[in-house]
Formats: structure tokens, sequence, C-alpha cells
């Protein structure tokens, strides 16, 4: 199938639940950061723990503004809407309107921004955020393919786009305030 094609469906799906595809790191599950149902229905597909939180994954920081304390220094801002050359996540002060859902039981949120072009598509045709998580039951491996993509879920996923080669390793984690590694 075209790539085009397929990069419209799985946007087509992404507005109504959740979807498997790449990422700038490992093979991942996404939602809308702005669909509590999905959010839902990920945490139901990974048999996921509801205290643990998930990452906010966006091509521009404006996408996840919406989730960050209000009071952040401007600073902090700036470093966090910069690109790395390593996938970096942190974690940020959350806002006070931040879902537990997205948040888990952390006073934090966790964030990256990504120059994948995918993410990119995605975050800039629903003005949306969206919620990260690996391809994965909670404690497994990720899935390196569509076969066992379809052995951990079945077909409860709205839509999956195949991994790329280059979906091996997880983002590195630093709380943006103190600058702590956590990975």
């Amino acid at each position: 199938m075209n790539s085009m094609i397929e990069k419209k469906l799985a946007l087509q799906h992404l507005r109504k639940g959740v979807i498997a595809h790449p990422t700038d790191t490992v093979y991942g599950l996404a939602c809308l950061a702005n669909n509590p149902s999905a959010i839902k229905a990920l945490i139901d597909l990974k048999q996921r723990d509801i205290e643990k939180g998930f990452i906010l994954l966006a091509s521009d920081v404006d996408y996840v503004l919406p989730y960050i304390d209000t009071n952040l220094d401007i600073n902090l801002i700036n470093k966090l809407a910069q690109q790395t050359s390593v996938p970096t996540t942190y974690l940020v002060p959350k806002s006070e309107t931040t879902s537990t859902l997205i948040s888990g039981s952390s006073d934090l949120v966790a964030v990256r921004i990504t120059s994948e072009p995918l993410v990119s598509y995605l975050c800039e045709n629903t003005e949306s955020a969206l919620i990260s998580t690996s391809a994965n039951l909670q404690g497994q491996k990720v899935a390196s393919n569509m076969d066992e993509l379809k052995d951990y879920f079945n077909e409860s996923l709205s839509y999956a786009l195949p991994p790329n080669n280059y979906n091996s390793e997880p983002s590195i984690i630093v709380d943006l305030v103190t600058g702590k590694r956590h990975r």
C-alpha cells in the first residue's frame, strides 16, 4: 500500500482510538492526548497499571503546553522545545488540569518533542500531542513485527503501521527541573 495512504488511514483511526506506529525510539502505541476514552482503551489494551503515566509525544512544544505547569520557567520551556541529538523524554511539572490517565500518580508528566516525520504529520493534522507507549503488554518485550503485535493485541487496535528497522532503543529520561537522569 502507498505510504501516504497508510499515513492517512492511521490519522483517521488515531482520531477515534489507538494505533500502532513507528516512533523515533521503539515501536509504539498511540492515541490522542485529548481523548480520555482512547487513553482508557490504551490502558486496558496494555493491561497497564493505572498508576503509571504515559509519555506525551509531540512535534512542537505548543501541543504539550496544556499539560505543563503554567509556572514553569520560560527557559525550561525553551529547553524542552529544542530538538536533542538523542531522543530525550523530560519529566516536567504537570498542570492542575492534566488527567491522571496521562500522568498516573505522579506530579510530573513525561514529554518528548521529536522531528520524526510520521509523528509530526499526526500531531499537525490533529493539533494534538500523542499519548505514546511501547507496543507491548506491560512487562513483555516490545513487538518488533506485525506478527508479535497481533499476538499481543489480536484485532483490538484501530490501525497498525509496521515498525521501522531503526525502532529499537527507548529514549533517555531526564527531570527537566533538576537535570537528574532517570534512564
